[in-house]
């Protein structure tokens, strides 16, 4: 019943940026750990950047300061700006939710995929020149 559909993904240049959301829908409002994760060619899927209901953010050492996650938990919206895109940022970009109560401790970007109960069908990000 749950539903998140990610959207923004494409082509771009080294350097370039995107914008990533997520929309989820078919719940009623609770609390969440949200993350980003991405699975590049060969690669494990990896947590990007993760945030809590009241806004508390971590981010992977590869994507910091350059990604910023942030939500608007009235429109149920997950959002990734990425900027400074480098090649190693290509990928299937997924977002993924886990409702808890309010309040509660999320491990973000500790947290393993297993953690999470929902998932976006993925977004292709591809940065090359």
């Amino acid at each position: 019943q749950v539903q998140l559909v990610e959207s923004g993904g494409g082509s771009v240049q080294p350097g370039g940026s995107l914008r990533l959301s997520c929309v989820g829908s078919g719940y009623t409002y609770t609390g969440h750990c949200m993350a980003w994760f991405r699975q590049g060619p060969g690669k494990e899927r990896e947590a990007v950047a993760a945030i809590s209901s009241d806004g508390r953010t971590t981010y992977a050492l590869s994507v910091k300061g350059r990604f910023t996650i942030s939500q608007d938990n009235a429109k149920h919206t997950l959002s990734l700006q990425m900027n400074s895109l480098k090649p190693e940022d290509t990928a299937m970009y997924y977002c993924a939710m886990e409702p808890v109560p309010h309040g509660k401790y999320c491990r973000g970007v500790n947290a393993p995929p297993e953690e999470y109960d929902h998932w976006g069908q993925g977004t292709q990000v591809t940065v090359s020149s």
